[in-house]
């Protein structure tokens, strides 16, 4: 890391990283369901139906004052999302306290060191486990997937219950790799077919899990969030 008096000489990578103005950072009296805590980060449950951020008022990165314990870090900021899931997805959401925690978390998505397990209901029959190697906008994407059930249905031929494990991380790419071979999930209006919806219902992907070495302690964290009712009522024997 450079200082004040550092020489540019051609060739450096320049990163800014900008935090939340205290005094411009809105908040929303949403309630969100807290997984973990602790003075540095946390894990929220995300509710279908609202966006992670953006220009919008509500959205989860403006309801994270109203939920989460301000740190006591000299490095505190207003909590804020280090990574993104769908308008429609639920789950598991990463959150950052400290600049520092931020920055470092964003590190670890970069070099692929955060675990991220994701469940769908999918339509057709599918092979039981596999990999799907698909670029999005061009750039390598790889997505590993395993059928835990499956049942028959008059209106779909086939529902199958999906554990999903992205290895990269691209816009929509479970939802693309899925409808790529022909297993589009339930309730995806943009990558679905035609007439296979279930009206109100949504979509069916759900971050389940997180799995990382925590910035500061070192210590091995996996937070999990349950099952939405809506995948139990289709498969209640998980």
């Amino acid at each position: 890391m450079g200082t004040t008096a550092t020489y540019i000489n051609g060739g450096e990578r320049i990163e800014l990283k900008a935090f939340p103005d205290r005094n411009n950072t809105r908040q929303v009296a949403l309630d969100l369901n807290i997984l973990y805590e602790d003075d540095t980060l946390a894990v929220i449950e995300k509710p279908a139906g609202i966006a992670v951020s953006g220009n919008r008022f509500l959205t989860v990165a403006h309801a994270l004052r109203h939920n989460l314990q301000e740190s006591k870090a000299s490095d505190s900021v207003f909590a804020q999302p280090v990574h993104r899931l769908d308008y429609p997805t639920t789950g598991v959401l990463l959150v950052g306290k400290t600049s520092s925690t931020i920055i470092k978390l964003n590190q670890l998505f970069e070099t692929k060191q955060i675990q991220k397990v994701y469940y769908a209901v999918t339509i057709g029959a599918m092979e039981p486990w596999g990999r799907v190697v698909a670029p999005i906008d061009g750039k390598a994407s790889v997505s590993d997937f395993e059928v835990e059930q499956t049942i028959v249905s008059k209106r779909f031929n086939h529902l199958n219950l999906v554990k999903l494990r992205p290895k990269t991380g691209r816009r929509h790419q479970l939802r693309v790799h899925m409808a790529s071979i022909g297993n589009p999930i339930l309730g995806d209006s943009d990558y679905g077919k035609a007439g296979l919806m279930l009206k109100g219902r949504g979509l069916y992907l759900h971050a389940y899990s997180l799995e990382f070495v925590h910035p500061r302690t070192q210590a091995n964290v996996k937070v999990t969030s349950d099952l939405p009712k809506k995948f139990l009522k289709l498969f209640p024997l998980v």
